[in-house]
């Protein structure tokens, strides 16, 4: 069978597999403990799934504009000015099926082939093969000094004559930082004066912990204008804990936008208008859904930290938000892909190999679960991999024997 070149560079999504994997396990019995997951537990606001139903019991659920529903579009403003300081129109915004399409659309807009998308790593796993749907080039940036946080240095060495845009994403998936006002200052200028379009992702920016506030990319945006490269990616599915929603959306210029609704248009046209209307409830609707969500994530980080700090040979940083850390796991193996393997393989439980997020030998552990899924997962990771631990290991009524060193 013959299949295009770019579909040929394409690989599946390694989180979308792991749940694949996780669900078929389960289905059989098996005592699947799942730490590699990117869905909070919690129910979405009583205030989207009233709204949602209001809807559906008036049967009107009928094609919307590419864009959104205008109420969706004016949620949208809302909510930018709130939590950004920035007001923009309705023309600004584009409303899609998930912050995953409201990003794929943009780097279709914007991308010429051959041309360049730079983003740090670690990264969100689709970024590369975002690009490369775009027939554009993904480019990697290691931070220098070894940790989670680039330097604009990082990312000017690797700006190039083919470079055409930046990714941001902060707090970042998979490592929880949340990059330095300082450095989102610098990116913000930086793209500026280079006319790159700089693209932030910032579908984590409410679950942040310890006190912090989010940073508003806009603060330090000189351009204002129909000239302005920057685009702002959020949505409901994170903060909400309204995933499979799958409603999106996109800040940007009137031009820009207005390019990537014709491409939406398309592609698949607009959202559901169901769940576009679960999204106004939500955004417009009481916002105690939000904190109570950051507070529980904040918690189960803490007890996931403590339980990290008992396991010797694991290196990790503390999560700044989002639901992940990512930690070092190079002493027990390299091959993040062979580890994740063998821990599922003989505990039963899913995490997600570095290599994916491009740092291989580390491993992204989920804690949007339950704490006892949290501390049971880790205690089974500990005894599969410490040469230290007792021979035998009950997973409910199962006996395990340690038989390999």
């Amino acid at each position: 069978m013959s299949i295009s070149q770019i579909a040929r560079s394409i690989s599946q999504s390694a989180t979308l597999k792991l749940n694949e994997t996780a669900a078929l396990m389960r289905d059989k019995g098996e005592p699947i403990i799942h730490l590699g997951g990117g869905e909070p537990k919690s129910k979405p606001p009583l205030d989207a799934l009233v709204t949602a139903a209001g809807l559906l019991n008036s049967g009107e659920i009928r094609y919307t504009p590419p864009d959104g529903i205008p109420a969706l579009k004016q949620a949208i403003v809302r909510y930018t000015e709130e939590f950004y300081g920035r007001a923009v129109s309705p023309q600004m915004v584009m409303a899609a099926g998930g912050a995953k399409q409201a990003i794929m659309v943009a780097l279709q807009a914007i991308l010429n082939p051959q041309e360049e998308v730079i983003f740090p790593a670690p990264y969100w796993v689709s970024y590369p093969d975002m690009a490369r749907l775009c027939g554009a080039v993904p480019v990697v940036v290691h931070p220098e000094d070894g940790t989670f946080q680039p330097t604009l240095r990082d990312i000017e060495q690797k700006v190039g004559p083919y470079t055409r845009a930046v990714i941001i994403n902060s707090p970042n998936n998979p490592s929880g930082v949340m990059y330095s006002e300082q450095f989102i200052a610098e990116i913000v200028e930086f793209c500026e004066k280079r006319s790159l379009y700089l693209i932030m992702d910032d579908i984590y920016h409410r679950l942040i912990f310890d006190g912090r506030r989010p940073i508003s990319c806009y603060k330090y945006a000189r351009e204002q204008g129909e000239n302005s490269k920057l685009i702002v990616i959020n949505g409901v599915s994170k903060q909400y804990a309204m995933t499979g929603f799958r409603i999106g959306w996109a800040v940007a210029n009137k031009l820009l936008i207005a390019a990537m609704t014709n491409i939406l248009g398309h592609q698949t046209s607009g959202p559901s208008v169901l769940l576009q209307q679960a999204a106004v409830g939500a955004i417009n609707g009481v916002q105690t859904s939000v904190d109570t969500l950051r507070l529980t994530l904040e918690n189960n980080r803490n007890v996931l930290m403590d339980r990290l700090k008992t396991f010797s040979g694991v290196k990790i940083t503390k999560p700044d938000g989002t639901f992940y850390c990512f930690a070092d796991f190079r002493s027990f193996n390299k091959d993040s892909k062979k580890l994740a393997e063998f821990i599922l393989d003989k505990v039963r439980v899913v995490t997600v190999p570095g290599v994916e997020f491009g740092m291989d030998g580390f491993l992204r552990i989920s804690f949007c679960g339950t704490v006892k899924d949290i501390t049971e997962g880790i205690d089974r990771m500990k005894w599969a991999l410490d040469p230290n631990s007792p021979n035998e290991l009950y997973l409910g009524n199962r006996k395990l024997i340690r038989d390999w060193t």
